[in-house]
């Protein structure tokens, strides 16, 4: 029986194999670990789809500071999808939610009378705020800053 051998019996050309197969190994995962440790500090951490523990509404964080807060049956039935923006610090683990004051015209003027401004700033005011946040798996928890009431979320 023959028995296979890389190089033969060429223990000079074994050894510039092993070694370039040893170097292109150790280079791939100096790239695949620094391509990790980039992700994992540089991306948005609240990216996605979040929907509310108790269904009152749903969240869809954008990338470059852009959400959409959906509220379902605000007024008679109609669902009101409301851009936002938002700042996240993600030293301090905080994000700041603001209307889009032009996007609440805009809504108002498309509902036909079925939404009011007092209604959409009434219904978004628990989500206007600067919160900490805090992900764990495929759950947020957002805590209001200064009076510390939670709102939770799992991810969709």
């Amino acid at each position: 029986m023959k028995t296979m051998l890389i190089a033969e019996n060429d223990e000079a050309r074994r050894s510039r194999i092993w070694w370039v197969a040893i170097l292109v190994s150790s280079v791939l995962i100096v790239i695949i670990a620094i391509y990790l440790l980039m992700k994992m500090f540089t991306t948005n951490p609240l990216e996605g789809k979040w929907e509310s523990e108790d269904g009152d509404f749903t969240l869809g964080v954008g990338r470059n500071g852009k959400m959409t807060v959906a509220l379902p049956d605000i007024a008679e039935g109609v669902d009101a999808d409301i851009e936002m923006s938002y700042t996240l610090n993600m030293d301090d683990k905080t994000v700041t939610i603001r209307e889009n004051g032009a996007e609440l015209d805009r809504l108002v003027q498309e509902s036909e009378g079925a939404y009011t401004r007092e209604m959409l700033e009434s219904a978004l005011a628990g989500v206007m705020t600067t919160f900490d946040y805090n992900v764990e798996g495929e759950q947020l928890t957002l805590t209001e800053r200064e009076y510390g009431e939670q709102l939770t979320f799992i991810k969709k």
